[in-house]
Parts: C-alpha cells; sequence; structure tokens
C-alpha cells in the first residue's frame, strides 16, 4: 500500500466522522436520542474524557488529555511514515491509517469543537454563534452517536476506525508484523 492510499482512508474516515458529528451537534439536543433498529439508535452525548467518558478532573486534566493526545497522533503519525517507508504489509498499513484517522477525528473535536459550537444542553448547538463557544480552545467535548442496546458504551466513526484498526494488527498480527528471516551464514563465509 502506498502513501495515496493511506491517504484516502484518512481522508474518508476524516470525513465521514465530522460530517456525522456536525450534523448530529447542529441537529440535536444533548440526550436526544432516534430509534434505528429495535437495537440501534442514535443518541447524542458529549464526552469530556476519554474511552467511556472516563476524565481527568479539572480544568487541567482536560488539557492534559488533549495535549497528550497531540503526542499521540504524532507518534502514530511516524509509526504510520516509517510503515510506508518500509513497505509494510497492507494491513498493517491500513490499520495504522484507521487509527490515525479515528485519534484525529476525536482530537478535532477536543481541541475546536469548545470554539465552534455554543452549548448543546437542551438546545441545539450553533455553529461559531455570535457570543462565542461553550468552552475554549484545547477544552472542546468528543461528540458520540451510537448507541447499541447490548454494548453500553455510546461511541462514534471516528472510534469504530479505531477499534476496527487495533481490530486488524491483533487478528492479522502475522501478517502485519512477519518476522524478519534470519541469515544463515555458511560456514565458507565466516572466515
Amino acid at each position: 500500500m502506498n502513501l495515496k492510499k493511506a491517504i484516502w482512508i484518512i481522508a474518508a474516515v476524516l470525513i465521514a466522522d465530522q460530517v456525522s458529528k456536525i450534523y448530529i451537534k447542529t441537529h440535536f439536543a444533548l440526550h436526544d436520542s432516534v430509534a434505528v433498529f429495535s437495537f440501534f439508535k442514535i443518541y447524542f452525548i458529549e464526552n469530556e474524557g476519554m474511552a467511556w467518558g472516563a476524565k481527568i478532573p479539572g480544568d487541567y486534566g482536560k488539557l492534559a488529555l488533549t495535549l497528550f493526545r497531540l503526542v499521540a497522533i504524532v507518534g502514530i503519525g511516524y509509526w504510520l511514515n516509517d510503515a510506508l517507508k518500509k513497505k509494510a504489509p497492507n494491513v498493517m498499513i491500513a490499520a495504522i491509517s484507521l487509527v490515525f484517522a479515528g485519534a484525529l477525528g476525536n482530537i478535532i473535536d477536543s481541541v475546536f469543537y469548545g470554539i465552534l459550537f455554543d452549548h448543546s444542553h437542551g438546545q441545539i448547538a450553533s455553529f461559531l454563534p455570535d457570543a462565542g463557544g461553550y468552552g475554549k480552545l484545547l477544552h472542546g467535548k468528543v461528540v458520540d452517536m451510537f448507541s447499541f442496546s447490548f454494548f453500553n458504551p455510546v461511541f462514534n466513526v471516528a472510534d469504530t476506525a479505531i477499534s476496527v484498526g487495533v481490530g486488524l494488527l491483533i487478528l492479522w498480527h502475522k501478517k502485519a508484523f512477519p518476522k524478519e528471516e534470519k541469515s544463515v551464514v555458511s560456514d565458507q563465509n565466516k572466515d
């Protein structure tokens, strides 16, 4: 897989993620839901912290979490670049691209949504409100919306991309991380 294909994966995930989040944010009030199937609904929540709503208390906790995410995305980007240079297996590049895109999608929320939108408590948020956003730069909340009756956490497209990427690495770890064959030095070449 080449850089162009990795960029297509990243762009597709980012577009789907941000379009779905902006739609939910500008069409639903917090905790509004719409049943899609008996076991699945669109349910708007905002996540201030990490996975499954875990958070570091206080204003500095949110800032620390966002800064950690920014450092992590740089590391994932380095890993992707290195995998591309080394012509790693396609499954590995696809998986890293999915994880990168998902992490970047959630970082966009954490970094910018606080200044781009007003709050969603009892109202539908406005994009670029005259009175300003609900928070400061680096203090945004991640928009989540997919809710299944058999799975408690509510998640988004970015979370799905991260999970699929990690799942690919786990399921196809032998293809993603092939062992290098040891070169055998013959007795003739030792001298």
